[in-house]
This record gives structure tokens, sequence and C-alpha cells, in this order.
């Protein structure tokens, strides 16, 4: 009798959606958690990722407290995004620097947020603007 392979276990999605994946460092973890974006938000979560290589060469990647975190060697994180059940949040770690500012408030001093829900016009130069500039600023360290 074959020996059967025992399927992969599908990541598990904390509430709103959002997927668990292990903290780790580089692309892979970060497609990982993409790849488990539920529904329509997998395809913006590669469309993010794609924006954001393709505007900062050779960024860093990380996955921490169950969300991918874009950043520069030796100037730390500039950019993560979050699944919640109705959106994606991109968070803009210096957004207060960036020209013109994100439209979302935190309750952080310097963070912004962009808010992308599935019906939404997603403007992609904007975007990428945002992640230039925002690449060019110092980071978080976390």
């Amino acid at each position: 009798m074959a020996k059967s392979t025992p399927a992969k276990a599908e990541p598990k999605l904390l509430s709103g959606g959002n997927p668990r994946i292990a903290k780790g460092y580089g692309d892979a973890p970060v497609q990982a958690y993409i790849a488990a974006m539920p529904g329509r938000k997998r395809e913006m979560g590669g469309r993010l990722d794609a924006l954001i290589e393709r505007a900062v060469p050779g960024v860093n990647k990380t996955v921490k407290w169950n969300s991918p975190f874009y950043g520069v060697e030796g100037k730390g994180w500039f950019l993560s995004f979050h699944c919640f059940t109705r959106y994606i949040k991109v968070a803009f770690f210096r957004g207060m620097s960036l020209d013109p500012v994100p439209p979302g408030q935190s309750r952080s001093q310097d963070t912004r947020y962009l808010n992308i829900h599935e019906d939404d016009a997603f403007d992609e130069a904007q975007f990428s603007a945002w992640v230039k500039q925002a690449s060019h600023l110092p980071g978080e360290r976390m």
C-alpha cells in the first residue's frame, strides 16, 4: 500500500481574516502570508508586494505580529500591512512626512494609514510614490 503524503495545513485566519503566519525574515514568509490572505485580498496583497519591490529594489522583508513588514537595511521598517474583515490596512510608519499625507489617521504621531477596500479604486502611482518617499526616511526599529 502506498503511503500518502499528509496535506500541508492551511494557515489559520485570525479575527478579521488576517493570516496567522510565523515570524520570519525574507521573502518566503511574506509570500506565505500573501498566499494565505482570504479571497480577493490575496490578489491585492500580491499587487502591493510587487509595487513595493518595484519602487524599492532589494527591499528587506519580514513577517512580525502576523503582518508583512518592508524596510531598508540600516534604516529600519517603513511600511506594513494587515488584513481586516472589509479592507487591507497599509501603515506608513513615517506617513506624516509623506507628500501628500496618506488619508488614514493614527494614534501615533508619525504613522498614517491607507485603507484599501475591495471595491475602492487603487491609485498605483500614488502608492508607489509614497513607498519611494517612505523608503528614504528613517524607519522603525522593531
